[in-house]
């Protein structure tokens, strides 16, 4: 049986959605990718123009997934800054598990957590601008302090 669905977002372009209840703590999905380096993805992104909309998955090693080269549905997962789901590293690849109990048809949301060289530059804000709409919304995908990963 089928757990989920990609379809329009409320949020932005894509998401993906629950086609059942799923509980905290249940690993939904992996995130699937070209492994490869931060410079080879980023010059992907630097052709492509798209700074705000990227299919790109952080590792601990340095590395990262390229969602965009053999990915799955996990790669339109869409922001949110209270997320119902988070991302788990395990072995350099990555789960996808659901933080709270999680309702049929919710859209499954994750804090990117994102990172860059320049964040107070006008022009980078706007490209990573928030669109989840929770009321605890930061307005940015940007990590704050607390939670940026590597």
């Amino acid at each position: 049986m089928r757990r989920l669905s990609v379809r329009r977002s409320p949020i932005h372009g894509k998401g993906v959605f629950a086609l059942c209840a799923l509980a905290a703590g249940e690993r939904i999905i992996e995130y699937k990718g070209e492994v490869t380096s931060w410079r080879r993805a980023a010059r992907r992104i630097e052709r492509s123009g798209d700074y705000g909309h990227t299919f790109v998955f952080g590792l601990s090693d340095g590395r990262v997934i390229d969602g965009s080269v053999g990915g799955n549905s996990a790669r339109w997962l869409n922001h949110a800054c209270k997320a119902n789901c988070e991302a788990v590293e395990i072995d350099g690849r990555v789960f996808i598990e659901a933080a709270v109990d999680i309702q049929c048809g919710e859209e499954l949301l994750i804090s990117y957590g994102l990172s860059v060289d320049d964040p107070q530059d006008e022009e980078t804000r706007r490209q990573y601008i928030c669109r989840c709409g929770s009321p605890a919304c930061r307005g940015t995908m940007l990590a704050v302090a607390d939670d940026a990963r590597a």
